[in-house]
């Protein structure tokens, strides 16, 4: 007897083309091997389309846009006409963070293959629509850090001696790796900067990163070095913050240097009475990384958000945020006006005296001296 098998005949039947069963079982066979190897091949050639596939996501105007219908066969081009259509920026608008071959922004005819992207790398993008002056300035969209920001001296309870607020510090001096850019210089006291708003006004649109500069940028810190060491600290993740700074062509500018740079992860989290949980920037962090340098008697920093001040009020100078550049580039002078602050307290020994809430006042006394 035979043992009835799916792709088989039966020995006692024949086959419906009147085929006996020899020949019958042997075409049968023939189908199933056939069948099988097309089912392999669709399942290759399946596997090899996922191979091949890119997908990214596009950071623009505070809104992420994710882009999947692109293989390594595409170029940069066709990844700009993707933009486009998500965004409406033309391509010859765009400008691409971080697409680099050999160290230089990719051009348009570069395959997408050839950049080595991970699934889901996000790209910062620059530029703006083809729409009249007037939308283009149009007020960016609400940001819940400046709107629900407050000021400090309305928290009754004090939080910077906390003993779990201490802890979080003590760990982040212990865990957190910081990069050095280059190396803390004796004598020198310490400014920690913000990025968004502080110095970038990060929601506009534009075609380049320095159409978004604040004003005086490069001059307050060629100025801020010759007294001060310079930290960047922004609450985002260390790769915007550096894709910022070389934008606007802070990193490597001959005329300053920047120490090092603080990212999201060296935040803690306080609870304070009236908002709750908030993150806040410690300088607690830097003083027990670079105790032999910096402490609180030579220390400031700048932050539109007064929040992030909480854990060190008094070392805290809360600066008007820069935004809509388009409309204020001319007229914001703030970091002007700080230079001159900065360059007259740093003829100080210690800054536990100062007020920095009436640094306006400050400058404007010691400039009529």
């Amino acid at each position: 007897m035979w043992k009835s098998r799916p792709f088989w005949t039966p020995p006692k039947q024949r086959c419906p083309k009147g085929v006996s069963v020899g020949p019958c079982l042997l075409r049968c066979l023939e189908c199933c091997l056939k069948l099988n190897c097309m089912i392999a091949h669709l399942y290759v050639l399946q596997e090899v389309r996922a191979s091949m596939s890119v997908s990214v996501i596009i950071k623009w105007g505070g809104q992420e846009y994710s882009i999947r219908t692109l293989s390594e066969e595409d170029t940069v081009l066709d990844l700009k006409q993707s933009i486009k259509s998500l965004t409406g920026v033309l391509p010859e608008r765009q400008k691409l963070l971080g697409l680099k071959v050999k160290g230089k922004p990719a051009e348009d005819q570069v395959k997408l293959g050839s950049l080595k992207l991970k699934p889901n790398t996000k790209i910062m993008m620059m530029g703006s629509r083809e729409e009249s002056l007037e939308d283009v300035l149009a007020p960016p969209p609400e940001n819940d850090d400046v709107v629900n920001d407050f000021d400090i001296e309305e928290e009754v309870i004090e939080v910077q001696n906390r003993e779990e607020n201490l802890a979080k510090i003590a760990r982040r001096v212990k865990d957190y790796k910081v990069e050095g850019m280059n190396p803390p210089r004796v004598g020198k006291s310490l400014l920690v900067l913000d990025v968004d708003y502080t110095l970038f006004d990060h929601k506009s649109c534009a075609e380049t990163g320095q159409e978004l500069m604040r004003p005086f940028l490069h001059e307050f810190l060629t100025s801020a070095y010759e007294d001060y060491d310079i930290v960047i600290w922004s609450a985002t993740s260390m790769k915007w913050i550096d894709a910022k700074m070389k934008e606007l062509g802070v990193t490597d500018n001959p005329n300053y240097k920047i120490t090092f740079m603080l990212d999201s992860a060296a935040m803690i989290t306080v609870h304070t009475p009236k908002r709750g949980v908030v993150e806040v920037k410690p300088l607690g962090v830097i003083w027990g990384k670079y105790s032999e340098f910096y402490n609180k008697r030579n220390t400031i920093m700048f932050d539109d958000i007064g929040r992030n001040f909480l854990m060190n009020p008094q070392n805290g100078l809360k600066i008007r945020p820069f935004m809509k550049a388009h409309l204020n580039r001319e007229k914001d002078k703030e970091l002007f006006k700080l230079s001159q602050y900065l360059k007259e307290i740093a003829k100080l020994e210690d800054f536990s005296g100062l007020n920095h809430k009436h640094w306006e006042r400050y400058r404007a006394k010691k400039q009529s001296q």
